[in-house]
């Protein structure tokens, strides 16, 4: 069995045991996501060293948190599968307001000077990540507004970092399935940030 089945065997065991009233069971579920959200947001924040600035790493993952904390408050998964879809959407979330409050229009990163502007001026690259935080916006509210089967992939495969084989069984399609609604969620993202390419196939 390869680390990340590995990860959802033990997710589930703790889903069960949280049902079962045991509450160190949560901990363990918490602690299961946060090393996924510190590379998402280290990604977010790696080309904009202004922004470190104003929002660090950690900042981020303890807010990211206590969102997903108070969700397991609210509701208890019943599988991997719905835990994912939840993890996904708080990591999202707050992902979307990071970079709507440092690079909005009001936003603090906007409007103050930093070494060379970086992290406010449109990179040209061809990068596989968006360049600027306004991308990043529109990247994170495109996933947010899919259909609910290829947001599913997209947060199994980019928020959650699962492999597609491993999406397909937690989802309960096949990996021709999967592969064919990533590729339609790429399309949508593509569409949405002027044909910019994102993921692999």
């Amino acid at each position: 069995m390869n680390n990340s089945f590995g990860h959802t065997t033990r997710l589930q065991n703790w889903l069960d045991r949280m049902k079962s009233g045991h509450p160190e069971a949560k901990n363990e579920i918490i602690e299961h996501t946060c090393e996924r959200l510190r590379k998402l947001t280290r990604k977010m924040l790696r080309k904009y060293p202004g922004v470190r600035r104003w929002a660090e790493t950690d900042d981020v993952l303890q807010n990211a948190m206590i969102r997903l904390h108070k969700s397991l408050a609210e509701v208890t998964p019943e599988s991997p599968k719905q835990f994912y879809g939840l993890s996904a959407t708080q990591i999202r979330r707050e992902l979307i307001d990071l970079a709507r409050h440092y690079y909005g229009v009001e936003g603090q990163g906007a409007n103050h000077h930093t070494d060379g502007g970086e992290g406010i001026k449109r990179q040209t690259s061809s990068s596989p990540e968006p360049d600027t935080f306004e991308d990043w916006t529109l990247f994170h509210e495109t996933v947010e507004k899919m259909p609910e089967e290829q947001r599913q992939v997209v947060d199994l495969l980019w928020y959650d970092g699962l492999t597609q084989p491993e999406a397909a069984e937690i989802i309960g399609v096949s990996l021709k399935t999967v592969k064919r609604r990533w590729q339609s969620a790429r399309f949508l993202l593509r569409s949405a940030l002027a044909d910019r390419d994102f993921g692999q196939e």
